[in-house]
């Protein structure tokens, strides 16, 4: 068999020269560090690029009131504490979610309640807030995760009629629409984030929004202490800028690349993407989630088909752990026995996003596909050690 036909794993020629190149290497970058060397702009508390980046992320997500801090995980601290809950009191959250905002709740004083997944979506199921709520919940923090979307409409109804606070995580979903509106909108405060992964990045940074004034305000005394104490720099925000501006092309580039990848996966048994029927939304792609099926690839285990799709160069890996499985048990209640975000726990798959808007990603996902499930017997056995 021709080596070209063989999966890189097992000693064939990869379907990509190199890994995707992230973060990006562009002349405009070169450009901006002359300019912070000529200018000074680099070594100052405070300059121009912040406050063009407040200005521009205040008209992307059309919001009066937008605060830069030190990461998107600190932006969720924020968030809680901005909102003043009664110590004690609960906070509603997925089971499937990034561990740092369960252990940040906690951190505050606050307790957990986790809720299942929706199967389809991989997102929190909200028909399980009522089951969730009781006399002390006091918040819903809803988090947008690798390519789908939370039905945000249901989760502010519900909070609405019951008094609650709405804290949105749209660290993976920067430029998202939900419902006809910005991802991060939709909640009391939310939160972006723009981490050396994301889909604009600085290597560590994120964002806080909201409509109300009085977060705003109690925002505003959490950090300004004679100077910002989490701050974002001015070399930072001004790297954030220009990728700002570009993030509707790539974004359009991601969505044209997922559309081309989708015949392939329809084909591909056992792969199946994470769903998104919400109307007027169209999700961004930090992540594009899927879940995999072991028995459907030959027994070849999640770790060895993330492997597999490695040696190619093509950045998938495992999803996140569920919360419920990591985390002592008198430390949160939840809403029935979590079966799905169980699975998801030791199914979901995720490739990175600037495999999205690399050029021929989609036939280069389908050869991919096509040599690991023409060789899965092989994988098995050669991961195996046999």
């Amino acid at each position: 068999m021709m080596s070209s036909d063989k999966p890189a794993i097992l000693g064939g020629i990869p379907v990509r020269a190199a890994e995707p190149v992230w973060p990006p290497c562009d002349a405009w970058l070169s450009e901006l560090f002359a300019q912070f060397a000529n200018d000074g702009s680099w070594g100052r508390y405070h300059g121009p690029h912040c406050p063009a980046l407040v200005e521009a992320l205040r008209e992307l997500h059309q919001v009066p009131h937008v605060a830069l801090t030190c990461s998107g995980s600190f932006g969720v601290e924020l968030a809680l504490r901005s909102l003043k809950l009664p110590a004690g009191s609960e906070v509603i959250l997925s089971a499937y979610d990034y561990k740092p905002n369960f252990t940040t709740v906690l951190e505050l004083g606050l307790r957990p309640v986790l809720v299942d997944i929706d199967p389809l979506t991989g997102q929190m199921d909200v028909s399980q807030l009522p089951d969730a709520c009781s006399p002390t919940t006091s918040a819903v923090l809803a988090s947008h995760l690798q390519g789908s979307l939370v039905d945000m409409r249901a989760v502010r109804e519900f909070a609405d009629a019951n008094r609650l606070a709405v804290i949105e995580d749209a660290c993976q979903m920067l430029g998202g629409t939900v419902q006809g509106r910005m991802a991060g909108t939709w909640g009391d405060v939310g939160v972006l984030s723009f981490g050396g992964s994301k889909l604009i990045t600085a290597g560590r940074g994120g964002a806080v929004l909201t409509s109300r004034d009085d977060i705003a305000q109690r925002i505003k005394l959490s950090t300004q202490r004679g100077n910002d104490i989490y701050p974002l720099s001015e070399m930072q925000a001004a790297v954030l800028l220009p990728q700002l501006q570009q993030l509707d092309a790539a974004k359009g580039e991601r969505i044209r690349t997922v559309a081309s990848m989708m015949p392939s996966l329809a084909n591909a048994t056992g792969l199946t993407p994470f769903a998104c029927s919400l109307s007027n939304s169209q999700p961004d792609y930090y992540k594009l989630g899927f879940r995999y099926s072991a028995s459907q690839w030959g027994d070849v285990s999640r770790d060895d088909f993330c492997a597999a799709m490695q040696a190619e160069f093509i950045p998938l890996a495992e999803g996140f752990r569920g919360l419920h499985l990591i985390h002592a048990k008198s430390r949160f209640r939840t809403v029935g026995d979590l079966p799905h975000a169980t699975l998801a726990d030791c199914d979901v798959v995720a490739v990175h996003h600037p495999f999205l808007t690399s050029p021929g990603a989609a036939g280069e996902w389908e050869r991919a596909l096509g040599r690991i499930k023409s060789h899965v017997a092989e994988i098995a056995h050669f991961r195996r050690g046999c």
